[in-house]
């Protein structure tokens, strides 16, 4: 059949869409042929296959069109996720440009430190503000790089808004339970906890969550070893509170046991 001159059913600047509508029309027996244009990728039929090719072109956009939506709901989250990390390390390193580091003395520590014997005595929401404050630069910048690591994991397994209230709630329940093992004279601040617990929560997911309806328990002594090599290798240098950061890991791992298995029950 001559197709030198033809009718254009469909015009994309893709050519694997393109070869997908050829794939379409080559299966339902309609001849065709794709040709490159200033406007992009043409399928050309004949005249008379014309309404044959859009019904069944159509037909298959309908099919997949649920698909290529989530497809694009996965990117969006995702790219929030991304978003919300970043925003969140950004914050630290703004924050720490007003307070300044703890040498300098600043009333920002003096009121907002993890001070245990303060924490005991009912000063409890220093467990949060203690979160964003922070020693020096480099104690900063280690945090506020794997919050931007670990929290967009987080976030894209459920959502932005819990996931970084997870990071949160693992942060201070981390600083929480320290300074009451810890007792009176004990004073922290710094987000590592927080840290931590998104290493928890992750390690968990991963042994207990379902992934796309699947269980991603397999191996989970793999995912533990990981954990507890990387806690040995970030969280017991000479000046980490490591008790902090493995309490901030079992918070961690914690909620991400809770949220996994409410997962799983869905």
């Amino acid at each position: 059949m001559d197709l030198e001159v033809g009718t254009a059913v469909r015009v994309t600047s893709s050519r694997q869409r393109a070869d997908e509508w050829a794939v379409v029309l080559a299966a339902t027996g309609i001849a065709h042929r794709l040709r490159e244009r200033i406007d992009g990728w043409a399928v050309i039929v004949s005249p008379a296959d014309e309404r044959a090719a859009l019904e069944a072109l159509d037909a298959y956009d309908g099919e997949n069109a649920g698909q290529d939506r989530a497809a694009d709901d996965d990117t969006i989250a995702s790219r929030r996720a991304t978003v919300a990390g970043i925003a969140v390390a950004l914050l630290l390193i703004w924050l720490f440009a007003i307070t300044g580091p703890r040498a300098d003395r600043s009333p920002w520590f003096e009121r907002g430190s993890a001070d245990a014997a303060r924490i005991m005595a009912g000063e409890w929401w220093r467990a949060v503000t203690a979160l964003f404050l922070h020693a020096d630069a480099p104690h900063v910048l280690g945090n506020a790089v794997g919050i931007a690591l670990l929290a967009p994991a987080v976030c894209r397994e459920v959502g932005v808004t819990l996931g970084l209230l997870a990071l949160l709630a693992a942060g201070a329940a981390g600083n929480l339970l320290t300074a009451i093992v810890r007792g009176p004279g004990y004073v922290s601040v710094g987000a590592s906890t927080a840290v931590f617990g998104a290493l928890g929560i992750l390690a968990v997911f991963r042994i207990v969550a379902r992934d796309r309806g699947e269980p991603t328990r397999r191996k989970w002594w793999v995912v533990v070893a990981a954990v507890l090599a990387l806690l040995a290798l970030i969280g017991t240098g000479p000046d980490a509170d490591v008790l902090a950061h493995l309490l901030g890991l079992l918070v961690g791992g914690g909620l991400g046991l809770l949220v996994g298995l409410a997962r799983r029950s869905a």
